[in-house]
């Protein structure tokens, strides 16, 4: 694999350098293939040689010159040439192919993620909190991205061994529970609980604030049930809790099809009688302050800066969400002990996390270090032909309908057993490429048109790319996958396969390093189109058994990473479509 070649110019260099080839091996990279011309395989960056940048690239050029000429090829590297400020290394074409295939087919799943790039990398305990939708409402698609990206960063810290919790922190505490309480108490109906609770606690919640809002009756009853839950009255929280039980089965049925799960349910009600306990530490610590309103805040600047004060307490006594945020991660280090805790939320949240972590770390928690909020930004226009408010549900319904629609039009479409699955699977895959294609920090414009492409850089072309592979192994693979000889991979297309494959651990340590899906997403793309444009021009039908064996070996390698990628991204590749 690509280490194993690092790992051999680094040893080269070493000797050169006088430096241990462990310092090394991240300077040097595989290079990222070219349409143009045909490009060498790693490169060493003088740049990052030198530590500092107060060498003008001419100086950077001649010591790229020099260096090379004191490296000498071997059976390894094939030839050693200098480019802008670095230093290139072709490795013998032979032993690249045997090596890269070997290495993918071997690895399996693993593959990448086996690299020297990972090596020495502390396993950890890693909680991650994502999707979190409000309780007694639909699951609106405002919390598709938290749950998709959530699920990403999850899945990719378990693949490198680390050892995670999925946590799902339920909104089912606050004053919306006084409003849809009185609401239920005016308008709901047990039947239509019973029979679809969400859609009818959405019409409640709706009803009630309207009510709320011009009669203040209703805002007071609203005020008074919520603060009845706080005090534990039996009534009112039996009346929540079933509110709480219909939302999570629904929410569970709904997390199936995207294929998510998670390790534990929780939620700010949880959190309502320890946050009692944080008032009285921030209270003995000397931090909480009363306002003339009656309500209790921590001023985080220390100097009554009005912009860096965070409200605590409600002037009834009450907790806030900040309170309930403070309780939820003191609890959970006390159970879990993490080594590092990520929050997945819009970046309309970055500040409330900013508050959080400092307050508990002016608190005595130095684990507040280890608190890591990733933001991300808005969709735009994710609407369903029904109307404006659009809930996930809604749209994951419509991406089955179109997809089958679409699919039945297309004339090489397989017999399928099952149709609906497959075109929500590749419904979802489009909906997360089109998501993770940008940095997650971006807001981006939903379209259903592009979602649906078949040619271009969408999850629907991942898709396809996957089936047809899989289709050729299930043509071919019984004839050819023993008999293969690897000088038969010369020619361009599979050279270039080859090399992309060999940067597929750098992808994998990118992404590792940032929580960024985009790095992963672009090599799939990449890989794609290199797969479509080799099955054009490498035929294994009426090929010598050994020309058509290697093919197929290429094409494998192919899939099994691609597969790979997909599923790190929370997609399940299909067989057939």
């Amino acid at each position: 694999m690509a280490c194993g070649f690092r790992r051999s110019i680094a040893c080269q260099l070493s000797r050169v350098l006088d430096l241990p080839p462990e310092n090394l091996i991240k300077s040097i990279s595989a290079v990222p293939i070219s349409r143009k011309e045909e490009v060498a395989d790693f490169q060493l960056s003088v740049d990052s040689l030198l530590g500092n940048n107060d060498y003008s690239r001419p100086d950077i050029q001649v010591q790229a010159t020099q260096l090379a000429e004191k490296l000498k090829c071997d059976t390894v590297v094939t030839e050693i040439s200098t480019g802008q400020g670095t230093v290139n290394f072709k490795i013998n074409r032979e032993l690249l192919t045997k090596t890269v295939l070997k290495q993918v087919i071997e690895d399996g799943s693993k593959y990448g993620l086996k690299s020297e790039l990972f090596s020495g990398l502390p396993q950890k305990k890693i909680v991650v909190e994502f999707s979190s939708p409000n309780v007694a409402k639909k699951f609106h698609v405002g919390h598709l991205r938290s749950t998709i990206i959530g699920n990403f960063i999850a899945n990719l810290k378990e693949a490198l061994g680390h050892q995670v919790t999925r946590i799902n922190y339920l909104g089912d505490w606050g004053m919306q529970f006084g409003l849809l309480g009185t609401g239920f108490q005016l308008f709901g109906y047990e039947e239509k609980l019973q029979s679809n609770p969400l859609q009818h606690l959405f019409e409640v919640y709706v009803q009630v604030n309207k009510e709320a809002a011009e009669d203040k009756s209703v805002a007071k009853s609203a005020h008074d049930f919520f603060q009845r839950l706080e005090l534990g009255d039996m009534q009112a929280l039996a009346l929540w809790q079933k509110f709480r039980d219909l939302s999570v089965e629904e929410y569970i049925r709904i997390y199936k099809r995207l294929g998510v799960h998670f390790d534990e349910y929780s939620g700010e009600s949880f959190y309502r009688e320890k946050s009692q306990e944080v008032l009285k530490l921030l209270d003995s610590k000397g931090l909480l302050q009363k306002t003339i309103k009656g309500t209790a805040v921590v001023d985080l600047s220390g100097n009554g800066d009005p912009s860096s004060v965070c409200t605590v307490m409600r002037s009834d006594g009450t907790s806030l969400y900040a309170t309930r945020d403070l309780a939820a991660a003191i609890d959970r280090m006390d159970k879990y002990n993490f080594d590092t805790m990520i929050y997945v939320t819009d970046k309309g949240q970055k500040r409330h996390f900013q508050q959080v972590f400092q307050m508990l770390q002016i608190m005595g928690y130095d684990w507040a270090k280890r608190c890591q909020h990733v933001p991300f930004g808005v969709v735009q226009g994710m609407r369903t032909r029904r109307g404006d408010v659009t809930f996930l549900e809604d749209v994951l319904n419509e991406i089955r309908l179109r997809m089958l629609q679409n699919m039945a039009s297309i004339k090489t479409t397989k017999e399928l057993e099952n149709p609906q699955e497959t075109a929500e699977r590749v419904g979802l895959a489009a909906l997360i490429i089109q998501d993770f294609r940008g940095s997650l920090l971006s807001d981006y414009q939903f379209s259903w048109d592009r979602v649906f492409q078949s040619r271009g850089d969408t999850g629907v072309f991942l898709q396809y790319t996957h089936a047809r592979l899989h289709s050729l192994e299930e043509t071919f693979g019984c004839g050819y996958l023993d008999d293969y000889n690897t000088a038969c991979l010369q020619e361009p297309q599979s050279v270039s396969i080859l090399q992309h494959l060999l940067r597929f651990d750098e992808v994998l340590y990118r992404s590792s390093q940032d929580l960024q899906p985009r790095h992963i997403v672009s090599y799939l793309l990449t890989l794609s189109h290199l797969a479509a444009v080799a099955h054009r021009t490498l035929p294994i039908k009426q090929s010598p058994p050994e020309v058509a064996g290697a093919r197929l070996h290429l094409f494998r390698a192919v899939r099994s990473v691609l597969a790979n990628g997909m599923k790190l991204l929370g997609i399940t590749p299909v067989c057939r479509m």
